[in-house]
């Protein structure tokens, strides 16, 4: 019985809170009523301080009367007027207190100015109603107009959000750090409450800003316990990336969601908007310090000519084509065969006011007259090529499609660049070319080597990079991870000890324009990666980033190795095959220089292979063009047997 009636209390306690804070608003007139219940008590107010409390005998109740219908019909006729009735309550902001302050105000002297107005026409004798008491009743109208109006959204907010109110702990005690806070609080419909703030102090600080306590960042692991604490925001500029990271990864090690306050040049109008703070991503644990870019010889080649970007449509070609609109080229012509990815970068570019110097053409690299025309229509001085097939299980099963697009295709627009004068031909490769262990790498390495036999035989300077995989290309297991987590899992692996090296999109891209503009022809320009990642690390943290935890919310599986693919990647930066150059994060290969015409005569050997479209005679093609080529978990490791007894 007594449960049953502890029930019935909590129930109607629940129902009455909910009939009060609902999502359905106060009737205006409710409001209005309010205004000028206000107006009329604070009239009565004014009137008793004029007199401290003790009305003289002499003074009539009348005149009290009559002030008050003056008064309040101002106040009636101004409300009505301005509409300050109109606006709901639980939203009230500073253009409410303004439009009241501007209400009363006017009220005001339009009281005053009737005052004067009858008192110096002789109309009546004195002043009908006394300064001091317009005074007072202006004060204090505007004072509680305003105070109960964000008094009852104060009231509104804590009951609605503090069962569900998620405790945030800001890092930083800067200004981003408090217009984070306050961003927080004004964002009604965040259900998030900051509860503290944390920065690299000495412990127990004692100190506070806006009346809530500073930690140190050591005690963030007390705290989180203590506070039940589900989220850290991140609004501190950090000095370093190493800091950053290390930052994140002490929130993932406890458990917690981290968000992340963009910086200041990003805010709107110069306020941050809560809609602004977003979380972490993977890439933020990836990132590396800012390349330091040689900007006057980048723009001292490009400045005023015209470019020619291969697979501009894709994750590379597309940043490369945002990087060089910054040094003032006369032309970039954008030639990919993916008619919609073009019409994204297109629109984008156009939106960013960026489309006055691309011209865009939809083509394949492997049409020669389609090449053909592009080059004599538009004549460009230096070509970016990234155009190519680059997915390894992908090529593996395709060979035919990787020679025909990856390797005749890159003859074929080398060649136009001989042919038409182009001064410079920069060449998009992979670390995948290095001893290749499936058929992608291998069809780079042969472009790489017929691009690299040209140098020298014209005035073209052909320059090739290399790099790695890239964060969120088309393809990469970032964007795939991502989808996966959004879908409830599970991740895929392909192996639990699979290793990869990793740079985000600009950086690859900066670096490419770096090698281009240095380079002085036949170079293969290789990047440092920085340090090799675990796949299923990777995996991890992001599934941490998300808020899920493994094994309860989501699972990792493993695959197993695709065709082609190797567990570890070749680490190239090493004195033994590299040789450094001025730019810390570029290195030049140590590679075996080819002869143009017996390179080319091989080449011209696939031809007829891709006519019967036989894969094994095309891979065994390969693998007598690039000796070191051992495919591995690929049906064409029979080729290396066979090979390997003749």
């Amino acid at each position: 019985m007594v449960v049953k009636s502890k029930n019935y209390i909590c129930g109607l306690k629940n129902r009455i809170r909910m009939s009060i804070f609902s999502k359905k608003y106060t009737p205006r007139w409710i409001v209005f009523m309010i205004d000028v219940f206000i107006s009329t008590a604070s009239i009565v107010m004014a009137y008793m301080l004029r007199f401290n409390f003790e009305i003289p005998e002499n003074e009539k109740v009348g005149e009290l009367q009559q002030i008050m219908e003056l008064v309040v019909a101002v106040r009636v006729i101004s409300f009505l007027i301005a509409g300050t009735y109109a606006g709901i309550v639980r939203y009230t902001g500073m253009s409410d207190a303004k439009r009241i302050f501007i209400t009363i105000t006017s009220g005001s002297i339009f009281i005053g100015i009737v005052n004067l107005v009858c008192y110096y026409t002789g109309i009546t004798p004195a002043f009908i109603v006394p300064i001091s008491i317009i005074i007072i009743e202006y004060l204090t109208t505007m004072f509680f107009m305003i105070a109960l109006r964000f008094l009852a959204k104060s009231i509104f907010f804590e009951f609605k959000t503090k069962a569900k109110a998620k405790n945030v702990i800001v890092y930083g005690i800067d200004r981003n750090a408090q217009a984070a806070k306050h961003a927080i609080e004004e964002d009604h419909n965040s259900n998030y409450k900051v509860v503290a703030f944390v920065d690299d102090i000495s412990k127990k600080s004692g100190k506070k800003i806006d009346d809530l306590p500073i930690y140190s960042i050591d005690d963030l692991a007390e705290l989180i316990e203590e506070h039940d604490v589900h989220h850290l925001l991140l609004a501190k500029p950090f000095q370093s990336i190493e800091k950053k990271q290390e930052i994140i990864e002490l929130g993932l090690n406890n458990g917690i969601t981290m968000f992340n306050v963009p910086k200041v040049e990003r805010w709107i109008n110069g306020e941050l908007s809560s809609k602004q703070i977003k979380n972490i991503r993977i890439e933020d644990l990836l990132e590396r310090n800012p390349i330091q870019l040689d900007f006057n010889r980048i723009q001292e080649q490009v400045k005023g000519k015209t470019m020619l970007v291969t697979g501009a449509a894709g994750s590379i070609g597309s940043e490369i084509v945002r990087q060089l609109i910054r040094f003032e080229p006369h032309n970039i012509v954008l030639f990919d065969q993916a008619e919609t990815p073009m019409y994204d970068i297109e629109m984008e570019l156009r939106d960013s006011q960026s489309a006055s110097n691309i011209t865009i053409v939809i083509g394949d690299i492997t049409d020669e007259q389609r090449v053909k025309e592009v080059f004599e229509l538009y004549k460009p001085e230096i070509v970016y090529h990234a155009a190519a097939y680059k997915h390894v299980p992908m090529m593996e099963n395709n060979p035919v499609e990787a020679v025909r697009n990856n390797v005749l295709g890159t003859r074929l627009i080398a060649d136009m660049a001989v042919k038409y004068g182009v001064s410079r031909f920069v060449m998009v490769s992979t670390d995948k070319a290095v001893n290749p262990t499936n058929v992608m790498g291998a069809s780079k390495r042969i472009a790489e080597i017929y691009t690299q036999s040209l140098n020298g035989k014209s005035a073209t300077r052909f320059i090739t990079t290399r790099f790695g995989n890239v964060l969120g290309s088309n393809g990469s297991v970032i964007p795939r991870f991502k989808k996966q987590i959004e879908e409830g899992g599970p991740i895929t692996v392909t192996h639990p000890q699979i290793t990869r090296y990793f740079m985000t999109i600009p950086e690859a891209c900066q670096l490419v324009l770096e090698a281009g503009a240095s380079g002085k022809g036949g170079e293969i320009f290789i990047f440092d990666m920085g340090k090799s990642v675990k796949i299923v690390d990777l995996a991890k943290k992001m599934i941490k980033l998300s808020g899920l935890e493994l094994g309860k919310d989501i699972q990792i599986t493993y695959t197993g190795l695709r065709p082609g693919e190797k567990l570890y990647e070749e680490l190239l930066a090493n004195k033994e095959n590299t040789i450094p150059t001025p730019h810390p994060q570029i290195m030049v290969a140590k590679v075996r220089e080819y002869n143009h015409d017996e390179a080319n005569a091989k080449i011209d050997e696939f031809i007829p292979m891709i006519a019967e479209q036989d894969n094994f005679k095309i891979v065994k093609q390969m693998k007598m063009i690039v000796p070191e080529f051992l495919s591995q978990n690929s049906i064409y490791e029979e080729l290396d047997k066979e090979m390997a007894r003749s």
